[in-house]
């Protein structure tokens, strides 16, 4: 049953740094441009996990071929393991204390919930954000930056709500991301979870576009739409029960309504 909880529960992104997930597919200059300022320019150390892909190991000449490095970024790192032991050892996440902007790449997001949950790794990531840093993440890299996980399931990525795989790093809190939305007709997917967790307020993002989120608010930078889903919304003449933004929108996730836009 429905409850009023989502009055209740307003939702935050990181209090100094900006978090920046991305909704799959081509990644456009617009994006690429934001992820530079933030991180502060293409010559500052940046740490890209590519976790969520299959391989069990990843070396440099993926950084060859990255989008990060076709844009122009001079230094990449790339942090990896399936190990969840490795993820606490402090050498392996001394890269990110150096780092100024991590970047996840697409995958599936279960294999980020093994490896880095609630690890060293997951609070230096909630660490850089705190001392102003950016993390970006496109796809499943952008799902797990919510703090309820969708699509989690092991078994396949149409689950939505999969036991054991629902908590996310929670950089965005509380909500739930969804990715390649209007490119693979997910956009009423979203709406069993706020049914279920009224509290939650759900971000869908299509290929191509992101949000910059800090503190309560974001904007939408891309060529594509974010909808938004909450609980409290009626549905608009259209009778769907979510709406959208477009690109050079900002939105203010605690009030849960389209505000001027402030961010840098």
């Amino acid at each position: 049953m429905q409850t009023n909880a989502a009055l209740h529960s307003p939702a935050t992104g990181p209090a100094r740094g900006y978090a920046m997930p991305i909704g799959g597919g081509a990644v456009g200059r617009e994006i690429l441009d934001r992820f530079a300022k933030l991180a502060g320019g293409v010559d500052s150390p940046i740490v890209v996990i590519p976790t969520a892909g299959e391989k069990d190991s990843y070396g440099d000449e993926e950084l060859a071929r990255h989008p990060l490095r076709r844009y122009g970024f001079a230094h990449l790192t790339i942090l990896h393991t399936r190990d969840k032991a490795k993820s606490n050892e402090a050498g392996f996440v001394a890269v990110l204390r150096r780092a100024k902007g991590v970047w996840f790449d697409g995958g599936r997001q279960w294999r980020l919930v093994d490896s880095y949950l609630e690890t060293s790794v997951h609070r230096e990531l909630e660490a850089l954000l705190a001392r102003g840093g950016v993390v970006a993440g496109s796809s499943a890299g952008a799902t797990i930056q919510g703090s309820y996980l969708v699509r989690g399931a092991r078994e396949g990525n149409t689950v939505m709500m999969a036991k054991g795989y629902e908590q996310g790093l929670g950089f965005l809190s509380p909500v739930a991301i969804d990715q390649h939305l209007i490119a693979r007709k997910r956009e009423n997917d979203m709406l069993q979870v706020i049914a279920v967790r009224p509290e939650i307020l759900g971000l869908g993002l299509d290929e191509g576009t992101a949000v910059v989120a800090h503190g309560t608010k974001f904007e939408v930078v891309g060529v594509s739409k974010v909808a938004v889903y909450d609980a409290n919304y009626a549905g608009g003449e259209d009778g769907k029960r979510y709406y959208f933004l477009s690109h050079g929108d900002c939105f203010d996730m605690a009030a849960r309504k389209k505000v001027a836009c402030e961010l840098p």
